[in-house]
């Protein structure tokens, strides 16, 4: 199949002129694995506007722009080694491990379990169908993804693309590096998630944003300590969920470290495929909302599949509290404009009523919320916003309650509690047992831990997230920005008007306002 490809317009191009044979098109179950082989002309390649040829040893140096040689090697490989020895025999370590790394070691080792001495990755689980739309992003990252491998070959290097669970779809370059990849299930139909096979180029850059590299003994499997890797996420511009990665692999050699920068440009240019199709969901739920707000006399806001407001109407504007400058009062079309509602509990019932939305046609269903200044309990029915059977985003009118209601989610199984509390400030990772907690403080999707140690950024965003993993160790929340450790409560005040404030340190005489929802439960909780 002879063809040009033409991707990413506008300030990224990349226009190649190759010959590219679909060896074949296997379906594994219902999920389709794209294989692809191709033989590429150097003469030929042309990369322009951002995405230059591909230099993976660090003896070929091409000028790039904004590149960090430390994100590639930051300490030494001995160092590292002496520290995984002791992390992987179960003891902490703080330093000579870069803090992305020391944090995928922590998941690996805590919560996935994920055994140190595997030597082959496992397979690939095909439960679930992928949406077309991920489809046509595969098929792109198949064309770059053979184009990369010609451009890596002669350095002995392998590129791999995976989709956003780490199921390798596609691999390319060096034949020699690809029958030794192989030996560890480096090939398509395996997963290198971190979950499956631990702290990997491909499977910690769907656990993070920006370009990952993992070098040696990085890798939290020690068979795959020979190897150098280097990878990115694809993520959806809406929710930021991962959809696809794309990694390059190069074993007993380093990388140069000018390929995190290449990645980047490559991610940027798949994602405005992405970004294409967001925007075209974006005039779909603009006009449901602009055809439905006007009918009924409620509050209403339109939210995109991330549960992001999209659009608010003036009654519903004012109960939430928005300015009037608010982008989302005029229609926040850009997905970087948008506004993620600070109601407790709101982000597990939109979870679930896109879940729900997916069976019958006209599903619709409702929750009790805390809206608003007083954070009173209002229904909040959930219509969803489908184009070609596919849901785009959700109309939420306050104040009506129509439809399947929401019972609640499960409490998290003991197993899933974590024993440790992870924190960043300034590029480190802080580890924080909860009792050194005293109170959390969300400002929008950032939650700050107040501790002994000061104020510390979570590495977990979202105070509804942050909520779910301490409330078994007596957190509760007591406003729809905090969060407190009701074992380090030391006095309780009221104010001018009868609010409640609670002090967890009557040194600093720290504040914590308690909303008058929240005030007589907490009472009875501290017998007061």
């Amino acid at each position: 199949m002879q063809k040009r490809a033409t991707e990413c317009k506008d300030s990224t191009v990349l226009e190649a002129a190759y010959s590219v044979t679909l060896d074949c098109v296997v379906r594994h179950g219902p999920w389709p694995f794209f294989v692809w082989s191709a033989a590429v002309d150097d003469k030929e390649v042309i990369m322009a506007g951002g995405l230059p040829p591909l230099a993976i040893a660090p003896s070929r140096r091409p000028q790039l722009d904004h590149v960090t040689a430390d994100s590639v090697e930051a300490t030494s490989s001995a160092e590292v080694a002496r520290a995984w020895e002791n992390f992987a025999s179960g003891e902490d370590v703080a330093a000579g491990v870069r803090p992305e790394i020391l944090a995928s070691w922590y998941r690996c080792r805590d919560r996935y379990e994920v055994d140190r001495s595997l030597d082959v990755a496992p397979g690939a689980r095909c439960e679930d169908v992928q949406r077309l739309d991920n489809s046509i992003i595969f098929t792109t990252l198949g064309g770059l993804g053979a184009l990369a491998g010609s451009e890596v070959e002669r350095d002995g290097a392998v590129v791999t693309v995976t989709d956003g669970d780490g199921r390798v779809l596609g691999s390319w370059g060096d034949p020699a590096a690809q029958r030794r990849a192989e030996l560890h299930n480096l090939a398509p139909w395996s997963s290198w998630s971190e979950e499956c096979t631990g702290t990997n180029g491909m499977g910690t850059a769907l656990e993070v944003a920006g370009p990952v590299t993992v070098t040696g003994p990085e890798h939290w499997c020690e068979a795959f300590h020979s190897w150098a890797c280097a990878g990115i996420s694809i993520r959806d511009v809406v929710t930021s969920a991962p959809v696809a990665s794309i990694n390059i692999s190069r074993w007993n050699a380093s990388l140069s470290p000018l390929t995190p920068s290449w990645l980047s440009k490559a991610a940027k240019c798949v994602e405005k495929e992405i970004y294409r199709r967001a925007m075209f969901e974006t005039d779909k739920v603009w006009s449901e909302f602009s055809k439905k707000s006007g009918e009924v006399g409620v509050p209403v806001m339109a939210m995109d599949r991330g549960g992001n407001a999209v659009a608010a109407n003036e009654s519903a504007a004012s109960l939430l509290g928005l300015t009037s400058e608010s982008p989302v009062l005029a229609g926040a079309l850009e997905p970087a404009q948008r506004w993620t509602p600070d109601i407790p509990g709101m982000s597990d019932v939109v979870r679930w009523a896109k879940e729900r939305a997916r069976e019958p046609a006209e599903w619709s269903g409702y929750a009790c919320l805390p809206v608003g200044e007083e954070e009173e309990e209002t229904p909040v029915t959930f219509r969803p916003v489908v184009d070609s059977d596919r849901l785009v985003g959700m109309l939420c009118y306050f104040g009506i309650q129509e439809g399947e209601p929401y019972e609640g989610v499960a409490e998290p199984a003991s197993g899933s509690i974590p024993q440790r509390v992870v924190g960043i400030r300034n590029d480190r990772l802080v580890l924080l047992a909860p009792t050194e907690i005293r109170y959390a403080e969300a400002d929008r999707n950032i939650v700050w831990l107040v501790t002994e140690r000061g104020r510390i950024q979570a590495s977990t965003r979202g105070l509804d997230n942050v909520e779910r993993a301490l409330a078994p160790h007596g957190f509760r929340r007591v406003h729809r920005r905090f969060l407190v450790n009701l074992r380090r409560v030391a006095e309780l005040e009221r104010g001018i008007k009868g609010e409640l404030f609670l002090i967890t340190d009557a040194r600093s005489h720290e504040f914590v306002p308690v909303s008058r929802r929240h005030a007589p439960d907490l009472r009875r909780m501290l017998g007061v």
